[in-house]
């Protein structure tokens, strides 16, 4: 059991919402604050909570502050201000947040963190939408020891895993690695299946057999079925995909880091969104080619 605390969540989108909801559930005192007021009042008749005007007011008096919003400009708009989170945030307190956002402002926010004598930790997820309703995240931290050491027994009630990858930064990092891998898989998962349809199998036959050797993925365990039965309005969106490669794109190039195949499937996604596609599900690789070929 961990000690209840005082705890902010600031942003209650299809992951932020369930996430708090652990929160509660495990017995902490929750103030939540979401730009839009209705899907606040929601969640607060399903858990027991405060709900916060502003995102100042949702830091004050927290131990830990926690953020899960769209983008680097929406993780400023909450957290900088006369009306942000760390106006509000105490001495020793932290900000933990949980949105894929760029390195470059992990650290601008840990900087102001530190002036404020406030912790920062840069903390994205991956599991997705189901991975956040069973609490079931894998949460990739960057940020200082001591820092990290105080927040992870929080974050263990809606996390599988939680680890540190190293400073400020390399949380962000590592999830660019981690979509990076999701979309090479995806692409060679949709032209596998298109290539078993063209050539007249019988597809969940093919998946059920090649999942039992070196093909097996969680793409392939999940998406294969969708993919088959042309199902996509569900899960991470093409749009939010094509956000996190364009970030994971511009730091190849202050890298120096060669990445062909990331940089022809963000082409690629480009290719769905002309379709319509931009809020599909990242498996909707496989309808532009089908789409291509008719």
């Amino acid at each position: 059991m961990v000690e209840s605390r005082n705890l902010a969540f600031v942003g209650l989108g299809v992951m932020g919402y369930p996430m708090a909801g652990h929160l509660a559930a495990a017995g902490h005192r929750v103030r939540i604050y979401n730009r839009t007021a209705s899907r606040a009042e929601a969640w607060l008749q399903e858990h027991e909570g405060v709900r916060a005007k502003t995102p100042r007011q949702a830091a004050e008096g927290a131990e830990i502050v926690f953020m899960c919003v769209g983008n680097d400009d929406d993780v400023r708009s909450v957290s900088l201000g006369e009306d942000g989170v760390f106006a509000g945030a105490g001495d020793a307190s932290i900000v933990v947040d949980h949105t894929t956002a760029s390195a470059v402002l992990a650290e601008e926010l840990a900087a102001i963190g530190a002036r404020r004598g406030v912790g920062f930790l840069d903390a994205p997820v991956s599991g997705g939408q189901a991975g956040a309703e069973n609490g079931q995240l894998t949460v990739m931290v960057g940020g200082e020891e001591a820092t990290f050491e105080r927040a992870a027994p929080v974050i263990d009630c809606y996390a599988k895993a939680v680890r540190r990858m190293g400073e400020v930064g390399a949380g962000q990092l590592t999830k660019m690695v981690n979509q990076v891998c999701i979309a090479g898989v995806l692409q060679g998962l949709a032209e596998g299946l298109h290539f078993a349809e063209k050539a007249g199998l019988d597809v969940n036959a093919v998946v059920d057999v090649i999942s039992k050797g070196a093909a097996q993925s969680w793409q392939m365990d999940n998406r294969a079925a969708t993919m088959a039965r042309r199902e996509f309005e569900f899960g991470f969106a093409v749009n939010w995909m094509r956000k996190d490669l364009d970030m994971t794109l511009a730091a190849a190039r202050k890298l120096d880091a060669r990445m062909p195949l990331a940089a022809l499937v963000d082409q690629f996604y480009a290719d769905v969104q002309a379709m319509g596609g931009g809020r599909w599900d990242t498996s909707s690789l496989i309808e532009r080619l089908r789409r291509v070929g008719a």
